[in-house]
Protein backbone atom coordinates (compact mmCIF):
# COMPACT_ATOMS: atom_id res chain seq x y z
CA UNK A 1 0.00 0.00 0.00
CA UNK A 2 1.52 2.98 -1.06
CA UNK A 3 1.51 6.18 1.37
CA UNK A 4 -1.09 9.33 0.38
CA UNK A 5 1.01 12.59 -0.25
CA UNK A 6 -0.40 13.57 3.11
CA UNK A 7 0.90 11.01 4.77
CA UNK A 8 4.48 10.99 3.10
CA UNK A 9 4.96 14.74 3.89
CA UNK A 10 3.97 14.29 7.57
CA UNK A 11 6.61 11.91 7.89
CA UNK A 12 8.85 13.89 6.02
CA UNK A 13 7.93 16.69 8.51
CA UNK A 14 8.50 13.96 11.76
CA UNK A 15 12.01 13.32 10.48
CA UNK A 16 13.22 17.12 10.04
CA UNK A 17 12.11 17.91 13.83
CA UNK A 18 13.47 14.84 14.92
CA UNK A 19 16.86 15.68 12.97
CA UNK A 20 16.85 19.43 14.00
CA UNK A 21 15.69 18.80 17.74
CA UNK A 22 18.75 15.92 18.13
CA UNK A 23 21.63 18.65 16.64
CA UNK A 24 20.41 21.44 19.10
CA UNK A 25 19.91 18.81 22.15
CA UNK A 26 23.45 17.82 21.66
CA UNK A 27 24.52 21.76 21.47
CA UNK A 28 21.92 23.60 23.56
CA UNK A 29 21.16 20.87 26.33
CA UNK A 30 22.73 18.18 26.75
CA UNK A 31 25.95 19.41 28.19
CA UNK A 32 23.86 21.68 30.42
CA UNK A 33 20.70 19.69 31.91
CA UNK A 34 22.67 18.14 34.96
CA UNK A 35 23.76 22.14 35.81
CA UNK A 36 20.48 23.22 35.47
CA UNK A 37 18.82 20.35 37.24
CA UNK A 38 21.10 20.73 40.42
CA UNK A 39 20.59 24.59 40.33
CA UNK A 40 16.62 24.33 39.37
CA UNK A 41 17.47 27.12 36.57
CA UNK A 42 14.96 27.46 34.48
CA UNK A 43 16.99 28.51 31.30
CA UNK A 44 14.42 30.58 29.62
CA UNK A 45 17.28 31.00 26.47
CA UNK A 46 16.93 28.18 25.81
CA UNK A 47 12.88 28.08 25.54
CA UNK A 48 13.60 31.39 22.85
CA UNK A 49 16.05 29.88 20.88
CA UNK A 50 13.25 26.72 20.53
CA UNK A 51 11.25 30.01 20.25
CA UNK A 52 13.10 30.43 16.75
CA UNK A 53 13.04 26.92 15.59
CA UNK A 54 9.38 27.03 15.61
CA UNK A 55 9.02 24.46 18.71
CA UNK A 56 7.15 26.85 20.73
CA UNK A 57 3.89 27.14 17.88
CA UNK A 58 4.17 23.69 17.07
CA UNK A 59 0.45 23.68 16.41
CA UNK A 60 -0.59 27.37 16.01
CA UNK A 61 -1.21 28.29 12.42
CA UNK A 62 1.16 30.35 10.37
CA UNK A 63 -0.80 33.42 10.03
CA UNK A 64 -0.50 33.84 13.46
CA UNK A 65 3.18 33.46 13.94
CA UNK A 66 3.32 29.71 14.51
CA UNK A 67 4.64 26.59 12.31
CA UNK A 68 1.01 25.46 11.85
CA UNK A 69 2.11 21.63 12.04
CA UNK A 70 -0.68 18.76 13.33
CA UNK A 71 -0.01 17.03 16.00
CA UNK A 72 1.73 13.67 14.65
CA UNK A 73 4.47 16.61 14.50
CA UNK A 74 4.05 17.80 17.94
CA UNK A 75 4.35 14.63 19.56
CA UNK A 76 7.08 13.83 17.90
CA UNK A 77 9.26 16.78 19.09
CA UNK A 78 7.95 16.66 22.95
CA UNK A 79 9.28 12.92 22.77
CA UNK A 80 12.76 13.57 20.84
CA UNK A 81 12.91 16.58 23.56
CA UNK A 82 11.96 14.48 26.35
CA UNK A 83 14.23 12.00 25.89
CA UNK A 84 17.02 14.53 25.88
CA UNK A 85 15.91 16.13 28.91
CA UNK A 86 12.21 15.89 30.48
CA UNK A 87 12.29 19.43 32.42
CA UNK A 88 12.69 20.81 28.77
CA UNK A 89 9.94 18.31 27.13
CA UNK A 90 7.78 19.21 29.77
CA UNK A 91 7.99 22.99 29.53
CA UNK A 92 8.00 23.48 25.94
CA UNK A 93 4.54 20.95 26.15
CA UNK A 94 2.86 22.75 28.74
CA UNK A 95 3.28 26.16 26.43
CA UNK A 96 2.02 24.58 23.86
CA UNK A 97 -0.71 22.40 24.87
CA UNK A 98 -2.31 24.48 27.70
CA UNK A 99 -1.82 27.98 27.52
CA UNK A 100 -0.97 28.43 23.75
CA UNK A 101 -3.65 25.73 23.29
CA UNK A 102 -6.26 27.36 25.52
CA UNK A 103 -6.18 30.52 23.49
CA UNK A 104 -5.86 28.89 20.16
CA UNK A 105 -9.08 26.72 20.63
CA UNK A 106 -11.50 28.74 22.49
CA UNK A 107 -10.62 32.94 22.38
CA UNK A 108 -11.79 35.54 20.41
CA UNK A 109 -10.49 36.53 16.68
CA UNK A 110 -9.15 39.41 18.31
CA UNK A 111 -7.66 37.57 21.52
CA UNK A 112 -5.80 35.27 19.15
CA UNK A 113 -4.59 38.10 17.24
CA UNK A 114 -3.11 39.72 20.44
CA UNK A 115 -1.37 36.89 21.88
CA UNK A 116 -0.78 33.39 19.68
CA UNK A 117 2.48 35.56 17.62
CA UNK A 118 4.11 36.04 20.86
CA UNK A 119 3.40 32.35 22.44
CA UNK A 120 3.83 30.90 18.69
CA UNK A 121 7.83 32.90 18.52
CA UNK A 122 8.13 32.01 22.29
CA UNK A 123 8.73 36.66 22.45
CA UNK A 124 6.24 35.90 25.50
CA UNK A 125 5.98 32.57 28.00
CA UNK A 126 2.37 31.12 29.08
CA UNK A 127 1.01 29.54 32.13
CA UNK A 128 -2.10 28.03 32.49
CA UNK A 129 -3.23 28.19 35.80
CA UNK A 130 -6.12 25.09 37.27
CA UNK A 131 -4.84 23.93 40.20
CA UNK A 132 -5.37 24.85 43.67
CA UNK A 133 -3.80 24.31 47.18
CA UNK A 134 -6.70 22.62 48.24
CA UNK A 135 -8.34 21.88 45.29
CA UNK A 136 -6.41 19.49 42.66
CA UNK A 137 -8.53 16.73 41.03
CA UNK A 138 -11.79 18.54 43.17
CA UNK A 139 -11.40 21.87 40.66
CA UNK A 140 -14.79 22.29 41.07
CA UNK A 141 -14.72 23.83 44.38
CA UNK A 142 -11.74 26.18 43.91
CA UNK A 143 -11.00 29.50 46.07
CA UNK A 144 -9.94 31.38 43.62
CA UNK A 145 -12.63 34.60 42.36
CA UNK A 146 -13.80 36.51 39.92
CA UNK A 147 -16.18 39.37 40.34
CA UNK A 148 -17.13 41.53 37.79
CA UNK A 149 -16.71 45.18 38.60
CA UNK A 150 -17.84 47.59 36.01
CA UNK A 151 -16.10 46.78 32.73
CA UNK A 152 -13.71 44.91 34.71
CA UNK A 153 -13.09 41.33 36.50
CA UNK A 154 -11.11 41.45 39.31
CA UNK A 155 -9.62 38.14 40.68
CA UNK A 156 -8.61 37.03 44.20
CA UNK A 157 -7.01 33.83 45.07
CA UNK A 158 -3.96 31.21 44.75
CA UNK A 159 -3.09 28.68 42.33
CA UNK A 160 0.37 26.40 42.74
CA UNK A 161 1.89 23.64 41.14
CA UNK A 162 1.59 26.17 37.75
CA UNK A 163 4.62 25.45 35.23
CA UNK A 164 6.26 28.86 34.94
CA UNK A 165 4.27 30.25 37.53
CA UNK A 166 6.60 33.21 37.92
CA UNK A 167 8.42 33.67 34.72
CA UNK A 168 5.67 33.31 32.41
CA UNK A 169 4.37 36.58 30.58
CA UNK A 170 0.92 35.61 30.03
CA UNK A 171 -1.47 33.31 31.90
CA UNK A 172 -4.79 31.89 30.93
CA UNK A 173 -6.36 31.53 34.68
CA UNK A 174 -9.59 29.63 35.44
CA UNK A 175 -11.37 31.37 38.49
CA UNK A 176 -14.31 30.50 39.85
CA UNK A 177 -17.56 32.74 38.53
CA UNK A 178 -20.73 31.26 40.61
CA UNK A 179 -21.13 29.33 43.42
CA UNK A 180 -19.11 26.48 44.82
CA UNK A 181 -20.08 23.19 43.33
CA UNK A 182 -22.10 24.51 41.17
CA UNK A 183 -22.32 23.53 37.29
CA UNK A 184 -21.07 25.69 35.12
CA UNK A 185 -19.43 27.96 38.10
CA UNK A 186 -16.33 29.07 36.63
CA UNK A 187 -14.80 30.85 33.30
CA UNK A 188 -11.13 31.40 31.79
CA UNK A 189 -9.49 34.68 31.71
CA UNK A 190 -6.47 35.79 30.16
CA UNK A 191 -4.02 37.62 32.82
CA UNK A 192 -0.48 39.37 31.73
CA UNK A 193 2.53 39.49 33.96
CA UNK A 194 3.34 43.13 35.06
CA UNK A 195 -0.72 43.63 35.97
CA UNK A 196 -0.98 45.12 39.71
CA UNK A 197 -1.98 42.10 41.93
CA UNK A 198 -0.60 39.20 39.54
CA UNK A 199 2.59 37.93 40.97
CA UNK A 200 4.27 35.04 41.06
CA UNK A 201 4.89 33.05 44.68
CA UNK A 202 6.76 30.27 45.93
CA UNK A 203 9.02 28.06 43.66
CA UNK A 204 9.00 24.36 44.29
CA UNK A 205 11.71 22.65 45.14
CA UNK A 206 11.37 19.08 43.02
CA UNK A 207 11.49 15.51 43.37
CA UNK A 208 12.58 15.83 39.27
CA UNK A 209 11.77 17.96 36.26
CA UNK A 210 13.84 20.55 37.93
CA UNK A 211 14.74 23.12 35.52
CA UNK A 212 10.90 23.19 34.50
CA UNK A 213 9.58 25.87 36.98
CA UNK A 214 6.53 24.77 39.05
CA UNK A 215 5.35 27.75 41.26
CA UNK A 216 2.29 29.36 42.61
CA UNK A 217 0.46 32.48 40.93
CA UNK A 218 -1.21 34.37 43.40
CA UNK A 219 -4.07 37.31 42.64
CA UNK A 220 -4.48 40.21 44.97
CA UNK A 221 -7.51 42.47 43.87
CA UNK A 222 -6.12 41.43 40.32
CA UNK A 223 -7.99 43.82 37.80
CA UNK A 224 -8.10 42.75 34.48
CA UNK A 225 -10.54 44.45 31.75
CA UNK A 226 -13.57 42.25 30.76
CA UNK A 227 -12.53 41.88 27.09
CA UNK A 228 -9.93 39.38 28.91
CA UNK A 229 -12.83 37.15 29.73
CA UNK A 230 -12.12 33.66 27.00
CA UNK A 231 -15.16 32.61 25.26
CA UNK A 232 -18.43 33.04 28.14
CA UNK A 233 -19.46 33.46 31.50
CA UNK A 234 -19.42 29.57 32.90
CA UNK A 235 -17.15 28.55 30.13
CA UNK A 236 -14.00 27.47 32.07
CA UNK A 237 -14.63 23.95 32.84
CA UNK A 238 -15.76 23.05 29.83
CA UNK A 239 -13.10 24.80 27.76
CA UNK A 240 -10.45 23.46 30.37
CA UNK A 241 -11.72 19.24 29.75
CA UNK A 242 -11.41 20.26 26.05
CA UNK A 243 -7.58 21.37 26.73
CA UNK A 244 -6.94 18.79 28.89
CA UNK A 245 -7.78 16.30 26.26
CA UNK A 246 -5.05 17.41 24.34
CA UNK A 247 -2.65 18.02 27.04
CA UNK A 248 -3.23 14.47 27.97
CA UNK A 249 -1.58 13.63 24.46
CA UNK A 250 1.29 15.83 25.55
CA UNK A 251 1.68 14.02 28.68
CA UNK A 252 1.66 11.07 27.02
CA UNK A 253 4.27 11.98 24.48
CA UNK A 254 6.93 13.31 27.19
CA UNK A 255 6.50 10.05 29.57
CA UNK A 256 7.62 8.27 25.94
CA UNK A 257 10.37 10.73 25.61
CA UNK A 258 11.04 9.82 28.80
CA UNK A 259 11.14 6.18 28.46
CA UNK A 260 12.97 6.33 25.29
CA UNK A 261 15.72 7.93 26.92
CA UNK A 262 15.99 5.65 30.26
CA UNK A 263 16.05 3.07 26.97
CA UNK A 264 18.78 4.26 24.94
CA UNK A 265 20.86 4.87 27.71
CA UNK A 266 20.25 1.16 28.92
CA UNK A 267 20.91 -0.31 25.82
CA UNK A 268 24.80 1.71 25.51
CA UNK A 269 25.06 0.93 29.22
CA UNK A 270 24.53 -2.57 28.69
CA UNK A 271 26.56 -3.11 25.79
CA UNK A 272 29.59 -1.37 27.68
CA UNK A 273 29.40 -2.55 30.81
CA UNK A 274 31.30 -6.06 31.39
CA UNK A 275 31.04 -8.68 33.89
CA UNK A 276 32.31 -11.92 33.73
CA UNK A 277 34.10 -11.45 30.51
CA UNK A 278 31.28 -10.66 28.75
CA UNK A 279 29.14 -7.14 28.06
CA UNK A 280 26.31 -7.77 30.48
CA UNK A 281 23.72 -7.40 27.72
CA UNK A 282 25.14 -10.81 27.04
CA UNK A 283 23.13 -12.62 29.92
CA UNK A 284 19.55 -13.14 29.65
CA UNK A 285 18.57 -11.08 33.00
CA UNK A 286 19.50 -8.33 31.28
CA UNK A 287 18.76 -8.91 27.69
CA UNK A 288 15.16 -9.68 28.65
CA UNK A 289 14.72 -7.04 31.04
CA UNK A 290 15.45 -4.50 27.35
CA UNK A 291 13.30 -6.88 25.65
CA UNK A 292 9.96 -6.00 27.51
CA UNK A 293 11.19 -2.26 28.03
CA UNK A 294 10.99 -2.04 24.38
CA UNK A 295 7.90 -3.66 24.05
CA UNK A 296 6.45 -1.32 26.21
CA UNK A 297 8.12 2.03 24.96
CA UNK A 298 6.74 0.62 21.41
CA UNK A 299 3.14 0.06 23.04
CA UNK A 300 3.37 3.46 24.62
CA UNK A 301 4.25 5.45 21.50
CA UNK A 302 1.46 3.54 19.12
CA UNK A 303 -1.40 4.82 22.06
CA UNK A 304 -0.15 7.91 22.07
CA UNK A 305 -0.03 8.37 18.28
CA UNK A 306 -3.43 6.63 17.95
CA UNK A 307 -4.47 9.47 19.75
CA UNK A 308 -2.95 12.26 18.20
CA UNK A 309 -4.12 10.96 14.67
CA UNK A 310 -8.05 10.97 16.45
CA UNK A 311 -6.87 14.45 17.67
CA UNK A 312 -6.29 15.76 13.90
CA UNK A 313 -9.10 13.85 12.26
CA UNK A 314 -11.50 15.61 15.01
CA UNK A 315 -12.83 12.33 16.73
CA UNK A 316 -13.59 11.95 20.30
CA UNK A 317 -10.34 11.24 22.34
CA UNK A 318 -11.17 11.16 25.64
CA UNK A 319 -11.10 8.03 26.76
CA UNK A 320 -7.97 7.37 24.11
CA UNK A 321 -6.01 10.34 25.53
CA UNK A 322 -6.76 8.94 28.68
CA UNK A 323 -4.88 5.30 27.96
CA UNK A 324 -2.45 6.89 26.25
CA UNK A 325 -1.05 8.70 29.02
CA UNK A 326 -2.21 6.33 31.96
CA UNK A 327 -0.17 3.82 29.91
CA UNK A 328 3.04 5.94 29.00
CA UNK A 329 3.48 7.69 32.21
CA UNK A 330 2.94 4.31 33.96
CA UNK A 331 5.70 2.40 31.69
CA UNK A 332 8.13 5.81 31.91
CA UNK A 333 8.25 4.71 35.74
CA UNK A 334 9.14 1.70 34.74
CA UNK A 335 11.49 2.24 32.46
CA UNK A 336 13.27 4.66 34.68
CA UNK A 337 13.48 2.19 37.26
CA UNK A 338 14.81 -0.70 35.30
CA UNK A 339 17.74 1.50 34.00
CA UNK A 340 18.76 2.59 37.42
CA UNK A 341 18.46 -1.46 37.89
CA UNK A 342 20.63 -2.14 34.91
CA UNK A 343 23.29 0.11 35.81
CA UNK A 344 23.37 -1.26 38.98
CA UNK A 345 25.24 1.13 42.05
CA UNK A 346 26.62 3.29 39.15
CA UNK A 347 22.31 4.22 38.23
CA UNK A 348 21.89 5.41 41.99
CA UNK A 349 24.71 8.12 40.93
CA UNK A 350 24.23 11.22 39.66
CA UNK A 351 27.19 10.70 37.15
CA UNK A 352 25.44 8.94 35.29
CA UNK A 353 22.25 9.06 33.25
CA UNK A 354 19.81 6.81 34.51
CA UNK A 355 18.57 8.37 38.02
CA UNK A 356 17.30 11.50 36.10
CA UNK A 357 15.10 9.68 34.00
CA UNK A 358 13.86 7.98 37.07
CA UNK A 359 13.28 11.07 38.98
CA UNK A 360 11.53 13.01 35.91
CA UNK A 361 9.25 10.48 35.05
CA UNK A 362 7.27 10.39 38.24
CA UNK A 363 5.73 14.09 37.37
CA UNK A 364 4.00 11.92 34.40
CA UNK A 365 1.85 10.14 36.59
CA UNK A 366 0.50 13.05 38.28
CA UNK A 367 0.42 16.11 36.35
CA UNK A 368 -2.79 17.19 34.26
CA UNK A 369 -4.66 14.12 36.16
CA UNK A 370 -3.55 11.19 38.18
CA UNK A 371 -3.19 8.17 37.03
CA UNK A 372 -6.45 7.81 39.49
CA UNK A 373 -8.24 10.18 37.51
CA UNK A 374 -7.21 8.47 34.14
CA UNK A 375 -8.42 5.25 34.95
CA UNK A 376 -11.92 7.15 35.99
CA UNK A 377 -12.40 8.94 32.71
CA UNK A 378 -11.37 5.93 31.27
CA UNK A 379 -14.53 3.46 32.83
CA UNK A 380 -16.76 6.22 32.32
CA UNK A 381 -16.04 5.88 28.63
CA UNK A 382 -16.53 2.35 28.59
CA UNK A 383 -19.35 2.37 30.75
CA UNK A 384 -21.36 4.73 28.90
Amino acid sequence: MTESPQTSQRAENQRMIADMIREFGNHEIEPHKMEWDESQEFPIHVFKKLGELGLMGVLVPQEYGGSGFGYHEYVTAIIELARIDGSIGLSMAAHNSLCTGHILQHASESQKAKYLPKLATAEWIGAWGLTEPNTGSDAGNMKTTAVKEGNEWVLNGAKNFITHGISGDVAVVIARTGEPGKSRNASAFIVERGTPGFSGGRKENKLGMRCSETAEMIFDNCRIPEENLIGEVGDGFVQSLKVLDGGRISIAALSCGIAQGAFDVSVQYSKEREQFGKPISSFQGISFKLAEMATKLEAAKLLTYQSADLKMQGKPMTKESAMAKLYSSEIAVELGNEAVQIFGGYGYTKDYPAEKYYRDAKLCTIGEGTSEIQKLVISREVLK
